[in-house]
């Protein structure tokens, strides 16, 4: 795996790293007084201070189901998917988008799919697969 790196805005970088740290289970990188690096599943996400960031406009459709535009997130294995989602419905402090779903069920692209929002408005989705050869399938 090669893993990406995205740069995304947030208000608060306090609340940014216990949501990013706690709630998803991140690994903290290096960090300054504007910016925070975190491992979220092998990838770079930087965190950087911006206090006007606005939320992700809810406005997007996939299947029938409305989904925040621009969103980003990780595809997982079905098992880390399925850790993942139960973590969060087990806690309370979650912002649910779409709570965890399957999504084009018995199509070649079958995925199970969840959105959360971290504590500055960025949505997040996470998608799970039985199979990652089919992640790209239609």
């Amino acid at each position: 795996m090669t893993p990406f790196h995205l740069a995304f805005p947030v208000r608060d970088l306090e609340q940014t790293r216990a949501f990013y740290a706690d709630v998803l289970g991140c690994a903290i990188g290096r960090s300054s007084d504007t910016w925070v690096d975190f491992d979220l599943y092998g990838h770079q996400m930087s965190a950087h201070l911006r206090p006007g960031v606005q939320e992700a406009a809810r406005d997007g459709q996939v299947g029938g189901i409305v989904v925040p535009i621009p969103h980003f997130g990780v595809v997982l294995e079905m098992a880390d998917w399925t850790a993942l989602a139960e973590r969060l419905e087990a806690r309370d402090d979650v912002e649910w988008i779409e709570k965890p779903q399957v999504r084009f069920k018995g199509e070649p692209g079958e995925q199970a799919t969840l959105f959360i929002c971290d504590p500055s408005g960025n949505a997040l989705e996470f998608k799970g697969f039985k199979s990652m050869d089919k992640v790209f399938a239609h």
